[in-house]
């Protein structure tokens, strides 16, 4: 399911979450100013998967279910697919100016894709195949998927039970 633009800022009214901004309770996320940019530029992955001129970048056809999907959900397959995923980030960044929220959940779940096959091919456990559950699910539903990084803090020249 290719989701619109409409569908996911509904889909955040629907969360009902409890949001506060410099203190204040905000009421409604999708009409706060402070969230705004945010809420566009994500929205702009849902409307340009839409668009028959960029479908080529933003689309892909699914390993696991054959359909069509939103390449932010997308495992890669090939090179032809890294080079896509390069366009369409630089179309995507063109189009909004900002970050558009997507990048490191869709290069986190290719790199578990991945990471979770070799473990599983040297100790036996099930987590590539649950994954791959997870990413159908993420396909279906062209859901959002996240990741957090941060830069490591205190001194890199000692392990963690050395710091101060």
């Amino acid at each position: 399911m290719i989701r619109t633009k409409e569908d996911y800022i509904k889909s955040l009214k629907e969360l009902k979450t409890v949001v506060y901004y410099r203190g204040k309770k905000v009421e409604d996320v999708t009409a706060h100013p402070a969230f705004l940019p945010h809420i566009n530029a994500a929205a702009k992955t849902y409307e340009l998967a839409l668009d028959p001129q960029y479908e080529d970048l933003m689309t892909a056809t699914s390993h696991l279910t054959g359909k069509k999907i939103n390449r932010f959900t997308h495992i890669h397959q090939s090179r032809e697919d890294l080079i896509r995923k390069v366009q369409m980030l630089r179309l995507i960044s063109h189009e909004t100016g900002s970050c558009f929220q997507r990048c490191v959940g869709f290069d986190a779940m290719n790199s578990m894709y991945s990471t979770s096959y070799e473990i599983d091919e040297k100790y036996g456990t099930p987590y590539h195949q649950r994954l791959k559950k997870f990413v159908e699910f993420i396909q279906e539903n062209n859901f959002m998927v996240v990741g957090s990084m941060t830069d490591p803090k205190g001194d890199r020249s000692k392990g963690p039970s050395q710091q101060p």
